[in-house]
C-alpha cells in the first residue's frame, strides 16, 4: 500500500441506527385492504409503544380524509383523523416527535394538492390559505413538525407567520421537495389521493431538472423552513450532497411507497444499504415505512 493512500478510520464510517429512522404512519378509518400497510386509530398507541422500545424517536403521519369537498375543509377540522391521531400519539408518548403531512390531496374531492377556481385553474392564494389553516390545526393538536407538501411558492412563509401568530413559534416546518415519480402511486391509491387530472402533480419537479430542485429548496429555506423532506429517497443522493453544502437545515429523505414495495421484496438488507448510503450522503433522518423492521435488524 502506498504511503499516501488514505485508510478509512472506522469512526468515519456512518453507522445506521434506529435513531436515524422515522416511521411512516398511514392512518385510515376504514378496514379495507390496501396496497400499503395502514394503521387504524385504535392501533396507534400499541404501535407507538413498540417504536419507542425499538429506539425510534419520530413518526411521519399521513391521514385519510373521512369527508371530502371542493375546499378540502375537513383537513383543518379540530376532530379530523389527523388531529385525533396526533393527540393519540402524544398522549401515548409525549417525547415522540410527530411530523405531519400538511396537504389537501386527502381532503379534496379531486384528489389534487391544490384548490381550483371556477375555471378549473389552480387557485394558489386559496390553496395556501387552506394549507395554513391545516398547519395551525395540526399544531393545536400537538404536532412538532408540519409538512407543507403541495410545493407551492410562498406557502412556507405563510405557514410560519400563521404558526407564530397562533402562539406556536416552536413548531417547525419541513416542506416536501418532491420529484415527479411513479414511485408515489401506491401511496396515492392507498390514501385515495389519485388526482383526477392525471398522474402528475403540476408543481412537482422534473427529475431531469436538479437545478430547479436546488432553487426551490433554497426558496423554502429563505421562507423559513427548518428542515427539508426529499422524495423519493432512492433518487435524492445527489440532492443531499448538494444541499448539505448549500444550506444549513436538516435534510430528511423519504423512502416512498414504491421503494417499499419494490425493495422490500429483496429483504431488509437492501434497504439498510440504501439508508446507509443516504446517511453517508448527508441525511439527518430517514423517513421510511420499514423503520420498525429495520430497527429490529439493527439491534
Amino acid at each position: 500500500m502506498h504511503g499516501d493512500q488514505h485508510v478509512a478510520n472506522p469512526k468515519d464510517v456512518p453507522v445506521l441506527s434506529a435513531a436515524d429512522l422515522a416511521m411512516v404512519l398511514l392512518v385510515r378509518a376504514d378496514e379495507s385492504r390496501r396496497a400499503m400497510p395502514t394503521v387504524r386509530f385504535r392501533e396507534i398507541g400499541t404501535l407507538i409503544e413498540e417504536l419507542v422500545r425499538l429506539g425510534i424517536q419520530g413518526v411521519k403521519v399521513f391521514a385519510s380524509g373521512d369527508a371530502r369537498d371542493r375546499n378540502g375543509s375537513r383537513g383543518r377540522a379540530p376532530d379530523s383523523l389527523m388531529a385525533c391521531a396526533i393527540r393519540e400519539i402524544k398522549s401515548t408518548h409525549p417525547s415522540v416527535i410527530v411530523m405531519t403531512e400538511t396537504c389537501l390531496c386527502s381532503y379534496t374531492a379531486s384528489g389534487e394538492c391544490h384548490l381550483t377556481d371556477q375555471d378549473g385553474r389552480p387557485d394558489l392564494p386559496a390553496s395556501i390559505e387552506a394549507i395554513v389553516e391545516q398547519a395551525v390545526a395540526q399544531a393545536v393538536a400537538g404536532a412538532d413538525v408540519v409538512g407543507p407538501a403541495a410545493m407551492l411558492s410562498g406557502s412556507v412563509s405563510c405557514v410560519r407567520q400563521a404558526l407564530d401568530d397562533a402562539g406556536y413559534p416552536g413548531v417547525q416546518i419541513m416542506p416536501h421537495l418532491i420529484f415527479d415519480s411513479r414511485l408515489h402511486d401506491s401511496y396515492r391509491q392507498t390514501m385515495d389521493a389519485v388526482p383526477k387530472s392525471g398522474e402528475s402533480r403540476i408543481f412537482q419537479i422534473d427529475p431531469a431538472q436538479p437545478e430547479v430542485a436546488v432553487r426551490v429548496s433554497l426558496d423554502f429555506v429563505n421562507e423559513g423552513a427548518d428542515m427539508l423532506l426529499l422524495e423519493p429517497a432512492l433518487f435524492c443522493a445527489d440532492m443531499l450532497v448538494t444541499l448539505k453544502q448549500a444550506c444549513a437545515v436538516q435534510l430528511a429523505p423519504f423512502s416512498v411507497s414504491g421503494e417499499y414495495l419494490k425493495l422490500r421484496s429483496e429483504g431488509d438488507r437492501l434497504l439498510i444499504e440504501l439508508f446507509t448510503m443516504l446517511k453517508r450522503s448527508g441525511a439527518d433522518q430517514i423517513i421510511t415505512y420499514t423503520a420498525a423492521d429495520i430497527a429490529k435488524r439493527l439491534g
